[in-house]
């Protein structure tokens, strides 16, 4: 038997647009809360979330946003996020999803890479002041009005729009945006609104490359739309449901199974803070009874060990979703029997597959919801190959390839990196290792490449090497992960020096700070004289994780 799948399904897909999709659910669910965030106040029901969206759609439009143009988005999770993601919905234009840990490097690549008209930010993230930063990249912000930025370094952009209620010199407010609105400005968005098709590009997420920056894969609204919706279905979300979303918005985690996923089913969206924080989500499951919890394992375990877990209500939890990495099976049996969570389910997929294409189901077993990523999701195609092409049989490990709807139109301008993913015939190669059993579960067993997963977080070393070696005393850099109890993996540097050069790890962290995020500054350095390498010169990675572990005592 084959190691092929195929998501058979009797219900078809839905051939609409978002716009589409949040109009329906306004419709049957006006007076339902649509989305919860006690840390800004929010209760808006579904007729208020729309109003509101309405009203940043027609601003963002008297601005001179078009179908097609590309807004960035620079914050962690709030209203104004949601906001941003359904009015540029409404529009047609292309929400650009922006790391919040992303420092100066990585915004002025994201920005001109995509060629973004505008950006909405935050004031801060943590100890990252957006506005400093964003002043630092682009000194002429200070001595323009705003709407009217003519920048050096980054020429595409024309519109910063803040948060909050201070004023910054060049930028709007949000409130400024949203203020512009009236009756037929709205008029003028439902009718571009009808003109969308679902094939039109929606979304831009930056995804880490095994050769250097980041790639921009680029999602319809079918493709996220659906994703979001069979996501939904598989947990049996309903309108009654509330789903907590600690997890960030940014990525596909947040805006596709979380908010596209409430959107389709009617449910409730609640966020509990703006960044994970285990005592704020626990507190805010039980202020608003909330039956969904999302989180990746190391949130989950964060909670349950939390010294405040007991004294927490949290007997609303039905369901839930964990991904980013297996969870360890004492960990899925505490959040069952402790957090009530009997159908928790686990989720594997990629960015550039919209994200999700197996799914454990709410009725599985505990061993098979923690030894595989469940069953393919309906209208999808997966097949494991070997290093030829060849589909394997059941139960051989290969590279995992994905076809179907989920599948991302492509890299944003590169063709050629787009044509390297998928083939012509229309299959994606994840760069996963998996297996499929007799039965349709899939298990993943590596990963085709060294891809580090921090903390949920996917971290190609490539890219920090390609980073580093910018520095003029460095001569070679190696960048590969590590075991790590509390994030799964860290990442770990060999760097050879050039002769007559000295540096310490303070200084190779102070090169990084304020240029790449923190996830991807390396936590271990080590400065050697020469790597272990093949006959043919090629750089022996394993060899290097073996010699760490032993050094560090890790396991």
């Amino acid at each position: 038997m084959k190691s092929y799948v195929n998501g058979l399904s009797d219900e078809p897909l839905r051939f609409e647009t978002i716009p589409e999709a949040l109009k329906a659910t306004v419709s049957a669910h006006s007076d339902k809360i649509a989305l919860s965030i006690p840390y800004q106040g929010i209760r808006w029901t579904w007729c208020e979330f729309s109003r509101q969206v309405d009203e940043f759609a027609a601003g963002l439009m008297s601005l001179g946003f078009k179908t097609g143009d590309r807004l960035g988005i620079w914050s962690p999770n709030g209203w104004e996020w949601t906001v941003t993601q359904f009015a540029t919905a409404r529009l047609g234009v292309i929400l650009v999803c922006i790391n919040p840990a992303y420092r100066i490097a990585e915004l002025e690549f994201a920005l001109n890479k995509v060629g973004c008209r505008g950006i909405v930010l935050a004031e801060k993230f943590k100890t990252s002041d957006y506005l400093q930063l964003l002043d630092t990249l682009i000194p002429e912000l200070s001595k323009c009005q705003p709407g009217a930025l003519r920048s050096e370094s980054v020429p595409c952009l024309e519109h910063v729009i803040r948060m909050g209620a201070d004023r910054s010199p060049g930028m709007f407010n949000v409130a400024d945006v949203k203020a512009k609105a009236n009756a037929e400005l709205i008029a003028q968005v439902d009718e571009i609104s009808a003109s969308l098709q679902p094939d039109d590009p929606i979304n831009i997420q930056f995804t880490s490359g095994t050769t250097g920056l980041p790639k921009a894969a680029t999602l319809s609204h079918f493709n996220i739309l659906n994703n979001g919706y069979l996501v939904g279905k598989t947990i049996a979300l309903q309108p009654k449901d509330k789903v907590c979303i600690p997890v960030p918005l940014y990525h596909c985690f947040g805006m596709v199974m979380g908010n596209l996923a409430c959107v389709a089913h009617g449910a409730t969206m609640v966020y509990p803070a703006p960044v994970f924080e285990a005592e704020i989500t626990l507190k805010t499951v039980q202020e608003e009874k909330c039956t969904a919890l999302y989180g990746v394992p190391t949130m989950f375990i964060a909670q349950l060990d939390h010294p405040e877990f007991s004294s927490y209500d949290v007997s609303s939890l039905r369901t839930g979703i964990m991904a980013g990495s297996l969870c360890p099976i004492e960990v899925m049996k505490r959040v069952i029997a402790e957090m009530n969570m009997s159908e928790v389910t686990i989720a594997y997929g990629m960015t550039e597959t919209s994200p999700v294409s197996f799914q454990s189901s709410i009725d599985d077993s505990v061993e098979l919801r923690v030894t595989t990523v469940g069953r393919i999701h309906p209208h999808v195609e997966v097949k494991i190959v070997d290093e030829g092409g060849h589909v394997v049989e059941r139960g051989v490990q290969g590279e995992l390839r994905t076809r179907g709807y989920c599948v991302m139109r492509g890299y944003w301008g590169d063709p050629e990196r787009t044509t390297e993913t998928i083939d012509d015939a229309g299959w994606l190669k994840t760069g996963d290792l998996a297996t499929i059993d007799e039965n349709g579960y899939c298990r993943i067993t590596g990963r085709v490449k060294d891809m580090v997963i921090r903390g949920g977080e996917n971290v190609y070393p490539r890219e920090i090497e390609e980073f580093l070696y910018r520095h003029s005393d460095i001569q070679d850099v190696q960048v590969f992960g590590v075991p790590d109890e509390r994030f799964g993996e860290e990442l770990c540097a060999w760097i050879k020096l050039k002769s007559g050069t000295h540096l310490t790890d303070e200084d190779i962290r102070d090169f990084c700070k304020d240029q790449i995020a923190y996830y991807k500054v390396p936590r271990y350095i080590q400065f050697v004289d020469e790597y272990p390498m093949t006959v043919t010169g090629k750089h022996q990675k394993f060899k290097m994780r073996d010699a760490m572990i032993e050094q560090l005592e890790l396991s």
